[in-house]
C-alpha cells in the first residue's frame, strides 16, 4: 500500500519546492530543470508548482533570492558580532570563501540561476537591487567599526559595494579553481580591504 501523502501547511510547502528547485538546478543544470522535474524531485504536481510560483522564471527568482539570504544567514550564524570590526570582517571572509564547500548544492544552484535567468529584454533578472539588505547589514557592521574607532572614516554603501563584490568574484575564483586553499584566499582578501579600512 502506498503511503497517504503528507499534508503540508502553504509555507513548507513552498519551502519544499524550492528545496527540490535547488536540488535540480544544482545537479542536471538550468536547462534541464523543467517545472516537471521540480515537480517530480519535490513530490508534489507540477500544477501545485505553478500556482504556487507561476513560471519557471517566477520560481527561479524566488529560489534565488531566498538561498541568497540563506547563505548570507549562514555566514552571520558563524560570526562573534561581539567582536572588534575587522575580526568580525575576517572571519566572514573566510565562512563565505568556504560557501561552495559548506553549501554546495545552494552555492551551485545560486550560480547557475544567476547566470541563467533574464527578464523579457534579455538583461540579468536578479540584479544589484538584490543586495540591498546584504548592503544595509554591512553598513551597519562598517559603522560600528567607524564608531568602536577600530576603521577609519569613509563612506560605508562604497565600501558594502566594494566588500560584497570582492566576495563574489572570491567566490566565482575559487569555484573556476578548485585547488585554492579557500581560507588563504580569504586571508589574502581581508589583508588588502582591512589595509585600507583600518583607522
Amino acid at each position: 500500500m502506498s503511503r497517504p501523502r503528507e499534508r503540508l501547511g502553504e509555507e513548507r510547502r513552498r519551502e519544499q519546492i524550492i528545496r527540490a528547485t535547488l536540488e535540480v538546478v544544482s545537479e542536471r543544470g538550468y536547462e534541464y530543470a523543467s517545472l516537471a522535474h521540480i515537480a517530480r524531485a519535490a513530490g508534489v504536481s507540477k500544477g501545485l508548482v505553478s500556482h504556487y510560483f507561476g513560471t519557471k522564471d517566477d520560481l527561479m527568482a524566488t529560489a534565488a533570492r531566498v538561498t541568497m539570504t540563506e547563505l548570507r544567514d549562514a555566514v552571520a550564524s558563524e560570526l562573534d558580532l561581539t567582536a572588534p570590526v575587522p575580526d568580525v570582517i575576517r572571519s566572514a571572509l573566510r565562512h563565505a570563501a568556504q560557501l561552495g564547500r559548506t553549501h554546495s548544492t545552494e552555492f551551485r544552484a545560486l550560480t547557475r540561476i544567476t547566470h541563467n535567468l533574464r527578464g523579457p529584454d534579455g538583461l540579468p533578472r536578479l540584479t544589484l537591487a538584490d543586495y540591498e539588505d546584504t548592503y544595509r547589514a554591512q553598513e551597519m557592521l562598517f559603522r560600528r567599526g567607524q564608531e568602536e574607532g577600530t576603521l577609519r572614516g569613509f563612506d560605508t554603501r562604497v565600501m558594502a559595494v566594494t566588500y560584497q563584490g570582492a566576495i563574489d568574484m572570491m567566490l566565482a575564483y575559487l569555484d573556476e579553481h578548485p585547488d585554492i586553499d579557500p581560507v588563504h584566499y580569504a586571508d589574502a582578501l581581508a589583508d588588502i580591504l582591512l589595509a585600507g579600512a583600518v583607522g
